[in-house]
């Protein structure tokens, strides 16, 4: 399941670098995470690094992207494919 960053948010910042996957971005309110691009870590880490680092934890796990590990794990592979991109 892809992870959220909801309205809590503060904006401070420490959790765009921290994700591996470059699926944080700063959004119109507060920082957003690409679903497409979230691996909850998977593949990096044994615990998503930007649940790590928040400190007003507001990082839930998004029930609108429900997927199994395994789905997580195909998602890791397809993108340590792909070409980097730029930040």
């Amino acid at each position: 399941m892809a992870l959220r960053i909801t309205e809590l948010c503060i904006n401070c910042d420490v959790c765009e670098p921290e994700c591996p996957n470059h699926a944080i971005f700063e959004g119109p309110e507060h920082y957003e995470i690409d679903p497409a691009r979230c691996t909850e870590c998977v593949g990096h880490f044994d615990e998503p690094q930007c649940v790590q680092v928040c400190p007003v934890d507001c990082i839930p796990k998004d029930p609108a992207h429900p997927e199994e590990e395994s789905q997580l794990w195909a998602k890791y592979h397809r993108l340590i494919a792909e070409p980097a991109r730029e930040s």
